[in-house]
């Protein structure tokens, strides 16, 4: 049993996250607003069937990333899709369902976001990007990832519905707030700090997008519709992944301390 579960899900053998470039913050930007638009509409007809999809595609994404041992595009961001559909789906949950205040989810989810960035460092000493060689790495990473959507999911409709800004005011809020790490980062503000409260703020911003186009124009929105909106989110992103798998271009280059980090494996075909 335990020879076949190494087999299974064994040590990478390379980074297993992208490098950090104009690309990426393009296709996260468009997962998370075709995770929001698809999750909305799946809970239009059933939230029983709209949960049971978005837990299988979760499931097939975590077995997908975590089968291959060296970051693949296709699983990378069928993954991270999963996770913007599913987090969406449990932070409304806890809203709609259980009944739960926006201003409520946001607190519990940065509460959670900040437990989990805190066990990481406590337990690697590091939250780079650059140091995701090891299995339990990348579990602390696909759970902050889990984290930041859910919370922006939640931090997009505050400000949307509790706050009373409307969608379009949503999206120039989060515009704005998303400039203040890339210019920090300019004015020598740590890459690591700099590049987590980017990411952070790229799903309401994204989520804000999404409902701003989707929603009805009774509720500040353009109208569009979430399966169409879902739909021109999914075609986008899937576009941007087949350029990269071709491209090669977000393929991270080995550094001193993510070999350090890195297990010695046997070489094999992900």
């Amino acid at each position: 049993m335990t020879s076949d579960r190494r087999r299974v899900f064994a040590e990478p053998v390379a980074a297993k996250v992208p490098e950090i470039t104009v690309m990426f913050w393009l296709v996260k930007l468009l997962t998370t607003a075709g995770g929001e638009a698809t999750s909305d509409y799946l809970s239009l007809y059933s939230h029983l069937v709209g949960g049971a999809v978005e837990t299988g595609l979760l499931v097939i994404g975590l077995l997908w990333q975590f089968r291959v041992r060296r970051y693949t595009a296709a699983a990378y961001w069928f993954l991270a899709y999963a996770i913007a559909i599913f987090g969406t789906g449990v932070s409304d949950t806890l809203h709609l369902v259980v009944g739960i205040p926006y201003a409520g989810t946001t607190l519990l989810w940065a509460v959670v976001l900040a437990g989990v960035l805190a066990a990481w460092y406590r337990s690697e000493r590091t939250l780079s990007i650059h140091s995701i060689v090891t299995r339990r790495r990348e579990m602390f990473y696909w759970a902050t990832v889990f984290a930041t959507f859910a919370l922006g999911t939640a931090l997009g409709d505050f400000t949307a519905t509790t706050l009373g800004l409307g969608y379009l005011s949503s999206v120039v809020l989060f515009l704005v707030i998303i400039m203040i790490p890339l210019v920090a980062w300019r004015l020598g503000l740590n890459a690591v700090i700099a590049f987590w409260a980017a990411y952070v703020v790229t799903r309401p911003l994204g989520a804000s997008v999404a409902d701003y186009v989707s929603k009805a124009p009774s509720i500040s929105g353009a109208g569009f519709g979430d399966g169409r909106t879902a739909l021109v989110a999914t075609l986008a992103v899937a576009a941007c992944v087949a350029w990269l798998a071709v491209t090669r271009r977000d393929i991270q280059q080995p550094t001193g301390p993510a070999r350090t980090a890195q297990r010695v494996q046997p070489a094999e075909t992900p």
